[in-house]
């Protein structure tokens, strides 16, 4: 199904999320809970607070139901928008279609999708039973939580503000994996994983994956909301919260999954919803990623990054051999790669599959027991690299006006000034690009990535 509003295409898809048994309506796409959205047992047992209500499970299906309508549907070839409308089963349909709930959600949801969305919420059928564990406990009070995955900026910013907080910061798990703590003296231990999994195996679905921002951001609301938290640390240094929105690339909308702007809305959404303020606070907003890990590895005890993994591409498509690897070429990887070499550290080769950055070619960079050295492949280490070289563009001073105008919509988020905003910003792009300079004049003279770069680096 499709519209055209002023000849222009988008895509629609109308889904109903449907409790087992249940069909969907004429037209409708169905989502059946327990079949294409599965809740864990372990997952919820790790949320299993005296606090726990049927609002945080809606929460929950809201959160994977966005997902899933996110996933199911491709954007168009030439443009970027897409209609897509969901109808939910919830306990209290009341609040979730309430003017001022109904409104935080819509416009923080469309904001960072860049998407058109209906979301209408009806009751359930029958009362859905929440985690069997009443009495989880976190021992101390929580002041904060850290949304957390396998990530180098999870990693070095859960061990930089946990020497500050202590025990009074609980990490969230928003990632794919299993969290390394999973019990605690035999017990769960809070927010372990996902409670759920989305499946949506089906060809040809949409890959630019923009509402991943949400579930994160909903799952450490919930987490929060639970413990009593009044803050949620966003680990992203400023590279990877602000750059993909400054820069756009071709016809794609902002990426703001990791940026103010969009927090700021999941914050009027949590008042919203449970009364709350809840505040995502961007510690590491102004350094780089180089200088977060350096920070990292000057604090004392173990402080393992080589395990930590940056990757955009899944496991399918980033192994030799059998072994996985990270691509080495996309923008989080040449990111990472950057910020390794800007700490004054060292990667050993086979972390990567493209292996030798000074090589004359992509492909003699690349390890021989790579089998998917494609088209894709290339395109995905040429926006890799142009992504960070256009980034370290922004430092210029004919790059000023936009920069001050991106400072201009970030102070009100930030609760700053906008010369402070300005000021932030154009420092944190200075440094940028003084640590991408620096790097592309560690490589060979006849390294590939150099002649893609700019020549007047």
């Amino acid at each position: 199904m499709s519209a055209h509003a002023d000849s222009v295409y988008i895509p629609e898809i109308a889904i109903d999320v449907l409790e087992p048994g249940r069909r969907a309506r004429k037209g409708r796409h169905p989502v059946v809970l327990g079949r294409d959205i599965e809740f864990s047992v372990a997952g919820l047992q790790s949320y299993a607070f005296a606090g726990w209500s049927p609002v945080i499970h809606d929460a929950m299906v809201l959160a994977a139901a966005v997902e899933y309508g996110d996933r199911v549907i491709k954007r168009p070839p030439h443009g970027w928008a897409r209609k897509i409308s969901v109808r939910i089963p919830v306990h209290e349909p009341h609040v979730w279609n309430g003017p001022e709930v109904s409104s935080a959600l819509h416009d923080a949801v469309e904001f960072l999708t860049g998407d058109y969305w209906t979301l209408e919420f009806v009751a359930r059928s029958r009362l859905e039973a929440g985690p069997a564990q009443k009495d989880l406990r976190l021992g101390v009070e929580t002041k904060a939580v850290l949304a957390y995955s396998d990530g180098l900026d999870s990693r070095a910013v859960a061990g930089i503000q946990g020497q500050k907080l202590g025990e009074t910061l609980v990490r969230v798990r928003v990632g794919s994996k299993s969290w390394d703590r999973a019990e605690r003296n035999g017990a769960p231990e809070a927010f372990a994983k996902v409670p759920y999994d989305v499946r949506c195996d089906m060809p040809n679905r949409e890959s630019s994956a923009r509402s991943r921002g949400f579930k994160f951001a909903l799952i450490s609301i919930i987490a929060a909301h639970l413990s009593d938290a009044k803050e949620i640390i966003v680990p992203e240094s400023g590279q990877g919260a602000i750059g993909p929105a400054l820069l756009n690339v071709g016809h794609a909308y902002p990426d703001y999954r990791n940026h103010p702007l969009f927090t700021s809305r999941m914050e009027r959404f949590a008042r919203a919803l449970f009364g709350k303020q809840i505040n995502f606070v961007f510690p590491r907003i102004w350094h780089t990623k180089g200088e977060t890990l350096r920070e990292f590895i000057s604090l004392p005890g173990d402080r393992d990054w080589l395990t930590t993994r940056s990757c955009w591409r899944s496991n399918r498509w980033s192994s030799v051999n059998r072994k996985l690897r990270q691509c080495g070429v996309c923008a989080a990887c040449m990111l990472r790669r950057l910020s390794v070499h800007a700490a004054g550290l060292n990667e050993p080769p086979e972390t990567y599959i493209c292996t030798n950055l000074s090589a004359s070619s992509l492909d003699g960079g690349i390890e021989t027991g790579f089998t998917r050295k494609t088209r894709v492949f290339r395109e995905y280490a040429i926006a890799g690299a142009l992504h960070l070289d256009h980034l370290a563009d922004m430092a210029s001073d004919d790059a000023a006006p936009v920069v001050a105008r991106h400072a201009t919509l970030l102070a009100p988020a930030l609760g700053i000034t906008r010369e402070e905003a300005n000021t932030n910003l154009s420092e944190l792009l200075r440094k940028h690009a003084g640590e991408w300079k620096t790097y592309l004049g560690s490589l060979e003279e006849h390294s590939f990535l150099k002649r893609w770069a700019k020549a007047d680096r």
